[in-house]
């Protein structure tokens, strides 16, 4: 329940609204909403509903919502990692190369015995 914590916490900050408007909006405390942000409390259905309405969201919306900015890092971790596999690909067709040249030199180092 923390990761749908920050996300409401996220979404209420990208709305620019404190913790106080979501609480009168949710007709709660701002205590209790500070509860469901920090995962403290678990977020029963009809809360879920109220709060995902609130961000004008599908309760599915709201439970999948990853953060932009979170996303672009990992596309770029992404990218980093692609590259550096693509990188271990070209080092490891080198070295069957080498193994299959070197195979080849002591055959023939051997039909000439």
């Amino acid at each position: 329940m923390k990761l749908l914590g920050k996300k409401i916490r996220l979404l209420r900050h990208q709305k620019g609204w404190s913790q106080e408007d979501v609480a009168k909006q949710l007709d709660i405390s701002i205590p209790a909403f500070s509860k469901i942000e920090t995962g403290i409390t678990d977020i029963n259905l009809s809360r879920l509903e109220q709060i995902s309405a609130l961000f004008e969201m599908t309760v599915v919306q709201l439970l999948t919502y990853n953060d932009p900015e979170q996303e672009i890092k990992y596309a770029s971790d992404l990218e980093i990692v692609t590259k550096k596999l693509q990188e271990r690909e070209v080092e490891v067709i080198d070295l069957q190369k080498k193994v299959i040249e070197l195979y080849e030199e002591i055959r023939n180092v051997k039909t000439f015995v």
